[in-house]
């Protein structure tokens, strides 16, 4: 998770009633999401990157007792003493937490016990809204904003999460729904961008709050960019399974060394999530395991795998820059210049294929996260904040890579253009997938 900068002279608005009404939303959207499973399925941690579901929603219940009321609700008292200490998440500043590869052990409290932790926070943040005046809700507005996307980061790291843990039960249980028919490939196109000195990052003056950013998204800046390309849509299965029949896994020049050594020392032969029964490839997905669908997005590979795709296509991956630049150039843009995202209701819960060839890019919002060539670091001229709440960002930006986009678990109004998601280059647990670039300096390709 990043956090959000608020520059002085931004213009503030914060209305308690629509305040309150957005945290219902979003904290009932979490509950929702976590209806469909069991208080077992919520207790269970398949691996230490993945935290479970009951974590999860005590975590960003902990956020708002911890940011909001702490400070600001008179006569304030934790919930629970040791609720600090199990569901910090990695705040040094606000003192010692439970490891995060163990959360799975925690199996006191319960689900009920969490619920109604999660009750006890609510009723009181909503009394705290409605008895504050108007400077003090103009100055606690963007850390409640904050508060909201916070929380809607781990309604996407929920689903991705249970997404795992129900992949390890050989049961193969459905999460919730059915896979879509299944679809066919469609040629890919290339979009041509001019390049140039360009614009990159958040425009805090013209957007103000109410358009809300992390902080990683800041300062706006400009970057110098030779023309480039992009592919139309992302990378299919179809497509990747291509690489897989040409002994993609098995060649080495395709690879970055540390790459190669995960490939060998995990035994990556494909995506996660995929296995091969009998000659037919499947894809374990939240509606259950199904036959690889040819034309939907690859999802689930890591940088490593990515990049070695790339250099067997004989192309590359786009840099951050050209991503974003090519976002706001080419897709239908707001008055402020950031690219539209559509609304949607619920998410789709699995990528999906691309529609029709428009002469644009596709598929930018609500499949995969997009890897991008570009490391993360820090924007020029960025200064984290100050305080606990700082230490989401400066201390991560070493040792990660950029994705792009957002994806088909990133909940409604949370994708922009300029979010700058980040995850080590061996992730694969992520609705993670690639999009193609080319132009610069030409590239062998690896193909046979």
């Amino acid at each position: 998770m990043t956090v959000i900068q608020t520059p002085a002279d931004w213009p503030t608005d914060w209305d308690p009633d629509s305040l309150v009404r957005r945290y219902d939303e979003v904290r009932a959207h979490t509950e929702t999401l976590a209806a469909p499973l069991s208080p077992e399925d919520q207790t269970v941690q398949s691996m230490p990157d993945v935290s479970p579901t009951k974590w999860h929603r005590a975590h960003v219940t902990w956020f708002f007792e911890t940011f909001l009321l702490a400070d600001h609700e008179a006569g304030f008292a934790p919930f629970q003493d040791q609720y600090w200490f199990l569901f910090n998440s990695y705040y040094e500043t606000l003192g010692p937490r439970f490891s995060r590869a163990d959360r799975g052990l925690i199996t006191r409290p319960g689900v009920h016990e969490v619920g109604d932790y999660r009750a006890n926070v609510d009723d009181r943040v909503r009394d705290l809204l409605a008895s504050l005046d108007g400077g003090t809700l103009d100055k606690l507005g963007p850390t409640i904003e904050l508060g909201f996307h916070h929380e809607q980061q781990h309604q996407e790291l929920l689903l991705m999460d249970i997404k795992h843990v129900l992949s390890r039960n050989p049961l193969q249980p459905v999460y919730a729904g059915a896979p879509p028919a299944p679809s066919t490939p469609d040629e890919l196109g290339w979009v041509e961008v001019e390049g140039g000195l360009v614009e990159i990052g958040h425009d805090a003056v013209t957007q103000g709050p109410q358009g809300f950013c992390f902080d990683n998204e800041l300062p706006r800046h400009r970057q110098w960019l030779e023309p480039y390309r992009l592919a139309d849509r992302l990378v299919t299965n179809g497509e990747w399974l291509e690489f897989v029949a040409d002994g993609g896994y098995r060649r080495h020049e395709l690879w970055l060394s540390d790459g190669w050594a995960r490939v060998n020392g995990e035994g990556w032969d494909s995506p996660l999530y995929w296995t091969e029964r009998d000659g037919t490839w499947l894809e374990h997905t939240l509606h259950g395991t199904w036959p690889l669908d040819l034309g939907a997005p690859v999802c689930h590979v890591s940088f490593y795998e990515a990049e070695a795709f790339a250099t067997w296509a004989g192309k590359r991956l786009p840099s951050e820059g050209e991503w974003e630049h090519a976002v706001e150039t080419t897709v239908s843009t707001s008055s402020t210049g950031a690219s539209v995202v559509e609304p949607v209701e619920t998410p789709a819960l699995h990528p999906r294929a691309a529609g029709p060839a428009t002469g644009g890019l596709r598929q930018v919002h609500g499949e995969c996260w997009e890897w991008t060539s570009s490391a993360y670091h820090p924007y020029p001229g960025f200064h984290a904040p100050a305080g606990a709440i700082g230490e989401y960002n400066g201390k991560f930006m070493s040792n990660q890579m950029v994705l792009r986009g957002g994806c088909a678990l990133t909940s409604p109004g949370h994708a922009r253009t300029t979010y700058r998601n980040f995850f080590p280059h061996s992730a694969r647990w992520a609705v993670s997938g690639v999009r193609l670039a080319d132009g610069g300096a030409p590239r062998l390709g690896g193909r046979r």
